[in-house]
């Protein structure tokens, strides 16, 4: 069964940038966050790119080969300078929500919705059996307001940023969260919570 799930990297304080984020400053001065994809010596068998320790491998790579689908909002978009026209998973095509238009540098294996419900309704259409992972605060609001989320996946870096983009943007809903994993690595903790029904 296919399973919506945020998965981010995040400071203590709850930042999933640091300071001056955008196109051509990428997560501004919190570029910290995502060091632990490739500071270890232990390959990713999904994301080649990854070197991380074996403990952080264990736990992403399972989840990393069930995604069919990424969907994200418009300013991880443009940080990311557009994922230079591909998806930030080598295999799952993008959809990105913007009110915005698509800029021209887009490409046809980018899809832009401008609501979270239209967004999911095509990426469960992409992502057939796999599961659909969500990337940005923003999305991660409207799709909690939706009740579309089964599982939040925090990647707690043990860094005080003090300012950039928050995870959680303020909700309009009171969200009950169960713990399911909380496994410490090098560089990071990874937490994963099922939103409770």
């Amino acid at each position: 069964m296919t399973k919506i799930r945020s998965v981010m990297a995040v400071s203590v304080d709850g930042f999933i940038t640091g300071r001056d984020p955008g196109p051509g400053h990428g997560l501004g001065d919190g570029g910290i966050l995502h060091d632990w994809y490739w500071n270890g010596d232990t390959p990713s068998t999904v994301v080649p790119a990854f070197r991380t320790s074996e403990t952080t491998r264990r736990f992403i790579d399972p989840f990393a080969a069930r995604v069919g689908a990424v969907i994200a909002g418009r300013n991880s978009y443009d940080d990311a300078n557009g994922w230079s026209g591909g998806s930030p998973h080598p295999t799952a095509p993008l959809f990105v929500v913007s009110h915005r238009p698509a800029p021209p540098e887009a490409t046809p294996a980018q899809h832009f919705s401008t609501s979270i419900e239209e967004a999911a309704t095509a990426a469960r259409e992409a992502a057939g059996d796999l599961d659909i992972v969500l990337m940005g605060g923003g999305v991660l609001a409207a799709a909690l307001t939706a009740g579309l989320v089964d599982e939040i996946v925090i990647h707690q870096v043990p860094v005080l940023l003090g300012a950039g983009r928050r995870l959680f943007q303020e909700l309009p809903v009171h969200t009950r969260l169960s713990l399911i994993e909380a496994i410490p690595a090098p560089d990071v903790t990874h937490l994963r919570y099922q939103l409770e029904r």
